[in-house]
């Protein structure tokens, strides 16, 4: 019989670091975001808000699965809403519990929900791989604990899979993305390029350099990227999450779990792509180019360069990730729907207003057998 356990507090974490990094090893399409290491930073920046609720599911006093989890107030037009869900915040596509039984784990984990005082009024399970990892866990489990929920497509990421070889990877694009490749390195013909890829080292192989130089010559290019002057935090120099990705730098390069491309043109470097790696899987986490270069095409002949090397590596598969997805379609095998479930809390107020909003909404989108998306819900 499976346990669980509960804690609130990120160093009462402390004493389940092996089992962590064990269980994470024996997670199927495990990322950077499922780490400890990424909970520890991304608490110490955005926990204060937040109430921690991580759940450790056990039998036969041993750790089976780890089901992260956290309470957060967001406002929607009903007012301030309690929302339960991952502690991942958009900032990668998927999430899900840590493992090798992540439905046992995850239904577990929700009748302890259920069992427990409510200091929730909106269970939503966010960032869910149903065609690949997930392969239906969460709908069961959640059906299985008495939750009953409601399935809308949360956003849209950009998949390219590395099927074969890059001749034949190229072979599956459209003329005219092979003509736009062409045309992309002919303007750079007679100038100096060059593309560089970085992964360091995890700890465990005694090379835990992070590699600062490239790490800065890639924000020196987000501060001149159109990013450089955004004012809602997406790119890696903005003042409210600079910190954040320079921590969480030094903890996934750690791990051996970053990846920097950089390119640079007469030795000055005019794009980047950031990615976290893990097991072959790229996930691309920022990306920028000098616009005094733009004529060039460099951010999107990056694009190639890094694809290109990802299959020379043997990498399975790199996600561009949501947004920009008509820019990105030149170079994509497919698009992702990414999944959430809602759960409604039967006692809450404000969490019944919403669930009859999303009826409504079921309603109106029923006719077209058209499944409903997240901004609609």
């Amino acid at each position: 019989m499976i346990h669980i356990q509960e804690f609130n507090s990120i160093p009462d974490l402390v004493h389940l670091r092996p089992a962590w990094r064990q269980l994470f090893d024996q997670t199927r399409g495990a990322s950077f975001f499922q780490s400890q290491e990424w909970l520890e930073v991304y608490w110490n920046h955005f926990g204060d808000s937040q109430h921690l609720r991580l759940l450790v599911a056990t039998q036969d006093d041993r750790a089976v699965g780890i089901l992260p989890l956290v309470v957060r107030r967001e406002d929607r037009r009903v007012g301030a809403v309690r929302i339960l869900t991952y502690p991942l915040d958009d900032w990668g596509s998927y999430y899900g519990p840590i493992g090798p039984r992540p439905e046992e784990t995850l239904q577990a984990a929700l009748e302890h929900i259920q069992r427990t005082p409510k200091t929730w009024d909106v269970l939503e399970l966010r960032w869910v791989d149903v065609t690949g990892t997930d392969q239906g866990h969460t709908a069961r489990a959640l059906r299985e604990a008495g939750c009953n929920s409601y399935p809308s497509v949360h956003e849209q990421t950009a998949i390219v899979q590395l099927t074969g070889t890059w001749e034949s990877y190229q072979a599956t694009r459209s003329r005219k993305c092979r003509s736009n490749y062409r045309r992309w390195e002919n303007k750079l013909r007679d100038t100096n390029v060059s593309f560089e890829r970085v992964r360091p080292r995890s700890e465990e192989h005694d090379d835990s350099g992070a590699r600062w130089d490239i790490y800065e010559a890639c924000e020196s290019i987000a501060e001149l990227s159109w990013q450089g002057s955004s004012t809602n935090g997406t790119t890696l120099t903005h003042p409210k999450v600079r910190p954040f990705f320079r921590e969480a730098h030094e903890a996934a390069a750690r791990r051996g779990m970053v990846d920097m491309n950089l390119m640079r043109l007469n030795g000055e470097p005019v794009a980047f792509a950031y990615n976290y790696v893990h097991d072959g899987q790229v996930y691309g986490l920022r990306t920028g180019f000098d616009p005094s270069v733009s004529t060039y095409d460099v951010g999107n002949l990056l694009f190639v360069y890094m694809i290109r090397d990802s299959f020379r590596r043997g990498d399975c598969v790199v996600n561009l990730g949501p947004g920009s997805l008509e820019r990105k379609r030149h170079f994509t095998t497919r698009v992702d729907n990414v999944y959430q479930y809602t759960h409604f809390r039967p006692t809450a107020a404000r969490a019944q207003l919403l669930r009859l909003k999303r009826v409504f909404k079921n309603w109106l989108y029923a006719p077209s057998g058209q499944l409903l998306h997240a901004q609609d819900a």
